[in-house]
């Protein structure tokens, strides 16, 4: 086993997890899954910390707020409660705003399923990007965030390691290209690899437990 292999082998150990796992998500390619993603993809998109969007995203689900009809009948109010139960209170306001907001649009635009948006991107990784820009609060960093994740049911984005991920590798004394890192993995375990990457660009200490 090379020194690279090895450490990716206890990078995936302590740390392989995907978001959208540990915010309860089963990751399929189905309308609410996909929706699911995209609100955490939007709560992550704040300068919050990770654990208490993924506690937020989980919130917004168990209060029944799991699909784009759900979350715009919901109302303003119900949508920053269920935020503040999960301690997201710097940003509950405006990303309540903003949840709704993105309801709509994908209601109007894409009868509710991300998958069409998918389609009429027609395998255009740019166009997919600008379409997803139209959600409310997804800026770069978020749609970052969700191409990372949604590369596991939408494989024509991989290998998709963002800059964050980046900076994780480099850390931990891996390759600091995509290609490189992503010939170090099976391509369905892309999603959980930068999500451990980015995991250890943010945690000193998980980083030197992977590296030692």
């Amino acid at each position: 086993m090379s020194k690279d292999t090895d450490r990716v082998a206890r990078l995936l150990d302590v740390a392989g997890r995907t978001y959208a796992d540990e915010a309860g998500i089963r990751l399929e390619d189905k309308p609410a899954s996909l929706y699911r993603l995209l609100v955490l993809a939007v709560v992550l998109s704040t300068r919050i910390k990770a654990e208490l969007a993924v506690s937020a995203a989980r919130e917004l689900v168990r209060s029944g707020f799991g699909t784009p009809r759900r979350m715009l009948d919901a109302s303003w109010q119900d949508r920053v409660d269920a935020l503040g139960r999960a301690h997201y209170v710097r940003y509950d306001e405006s990303t309540a705003t903003a949840l709704g907001e993105g309801a709509r649009l994908l209601l109007d635009k894409y009868s509710g399923d991300l998958r069409k948006l998918r389609e009429r991107a027609g395998g255009d990784i740019g166009e997919l990007r600008t379409m997803l820009r139209e959600v409310p609060r997804l800026g770069p960093v978020g749609v970052d965030i969700f191409f990372r994740e949604v590369q596991h049911v939408w494989p024509e984005l991989r290998p998709f390691v963002d800059r964050k991920a980046l900076d994780g590798a480099a850390r931990i004394g891996l390759p600091k290209d995509p290609k490189k890192l992503a010939d170090l993995v099976k391509g369905d375990e892309l999603a959980a690899f930068t999500a451990a990457l980015v995991r250890v660009s943010l945690d000193k200490k998980l980083a030197g437990r992977v590296a030692s």
